[in-house]
């Protein structure tokens, strides 16, 4: 009866204006005024988990300090994570063909080889990299190559650190990454599991994109794709130089097909390929 009455409650404008700032406060995510009742579609489970009945009372919950563990699941819930394995597949192209005599060199001499996966959602896209890499650059399986994976939402992050998809996601992955990267999945008839093998590359984290980034050592490659969509210039703007400094000399930035660097050479980038990024020339040496 609960359930019903929720799903009859409206999400006023003043209760999604304090929502709205909440979520750009705590993770970036911007949702404009016409975004209303997509929010108020994805908030509806969070009143029915927490047993809230209206969303003037949820706000004030979640704003409040007793509010901080709905904060994170609120977000979750506000995220988007809509994706596919081999999506744009023209930026792995490029990566290998980017990263290629780097890649042969670091093996030789022991050197790490690191890509991050900023915003990865389930786990497709680190995966894709990952086979595409093995498939290219076969010695990489005996290197110093990791993935790190990271996303805001837990949820996600262990659906991804598990490996276990729908069989007709593979429809996306070349049948020669499926041979050797996917096999039925023994729990799930029909469904398909990322093999140990692959798995092993990458590691699943936890990490909010506008707070503290612990990692210390520069990636090789950086994927951001489909993620600053969601935030307003500012945020976007505030996150270049970071993805800079946490990029190898020749490392490359990735990011979504829509997506933009509004200003590349001010943030210590330039263009190198569709919605791709490498450092400006002068900028090696400056961090």
């Amino acid at each position: 009866m609960m359930h019903a009455k929720q799903d009859r409650v409206d999400l006023s404008v003043n209760i999604f204006d304090e929502l709205a700032g909440l979520a750009q406060k705590e993770s970036g995510l911007m949702f404009a005024p016409e975004k209303r009742s997509l929010v108020q579609s994805r908030l509806r489970h969070r009143l029915r988990a927490t047993g809230i009945s209206d969303f003037a009372t949820y706000s004030r919950h979640v704003l409040s300090p007793e509010g901080s563990g709905e904060r994170r699941l609120m977000i979750s819930a506000l995220t988007t994570n809509v994706t596919h394995f081999f999506r744009e597949s023209h930026h792995f192209d490029l990566m290998s063909e980017w990263l290629g005599d780097q890649i042969s060199e670091k093996v030789r001499l022991g050197l790490p080889i690191r890509i991050w996966s900023a915003g990865c959602s389930k786990g497709h896209e680190p995966y894709s990299i990952a086979m595409h890499m093995l498939e290219k650059h076969p010695e990489l399986k005996d290197a110093d190559f990791r993935i790190l994976a990271t996303d805001i939402d837990p949820k996600v992050l262990k659906y991804g650190y598990e490996g276990n998809y729908r069989g007709d996601e593979a429809k996306h992955v070349p049948l020669s990454a499926q041979k050797l990267f996917m096999t039925p999945c023994a729990t799930s008839p029909g469904d398909i599991r990322i093999v140990d093998q692959l798995r092993q590359f990458v590691t699943f984290k936890e990490l909010n994109l506008i707070a503290d980034w612990p990692m210390k050592k520069p990636f090789d490659a950086i994927f951001c794709r489909n993620v600053v969509i969601y935030f307003d210039l500012a945020t976007q703007d505030s996150l270049w130089p970071r993805f800079v400094q946490s990029m190898t000399p020749d490392g490359i930035l990735f990011l979504g097909h829509s997506e933009r660097v509004s200003e590349p050479r001010k943030f210590g980038l330039r263009t190198v390929g569709p919605t791709a990024f490498a450092r400006a020339i002068d900028t090696h040496n400056k961090f």
